[in-house]
């Protein structure tokens, strides 16, 4: 899609972009992450140069792939700090 670019092509990756990215990072509540997908979405949309569309396209996924990153870690500390909590700061017993 990103190589290939006509009307129809780009309506679809705009549509896919929205569908894969925006709406993971709006259930996430990351509005900061969001406008910034947007951006750079909207950047290689308006792009015409095949090259600069294409490397704008991987540093947008690049930097999506990062913000999953930081979203799981975050999930995974809050899950652990759920765990201390709940124990009342107590180890885990050790399970053999």
């Amino acid at each position: 899609l990103v190589s290939n670019w006509t009307r129809g092509n780009k309506t679809l990756l705009q549509m896919a972009l929205q569908s894969w990215m925006f709406s993971r990072l709006e259930n996430w509540g990351t509005t900061s992450w969001l406008e910034s997908m947007q951006t750079k979405v909207q950047d290689i949309l308006g792009e015409d140069d095949k090259e600069q569309r294409s490397s704008l396209f991987y540093e947008a996924c690049s930097a999506f792939a990062l913000y999953e990153t930081m979203a799981a870690t975050s999930i995974l500390e809050m899950a652990l700090w759920k765990g201390e909590i709940e124990s009342g700061g107590q180890a885990p017993a050790n399970r053999e």
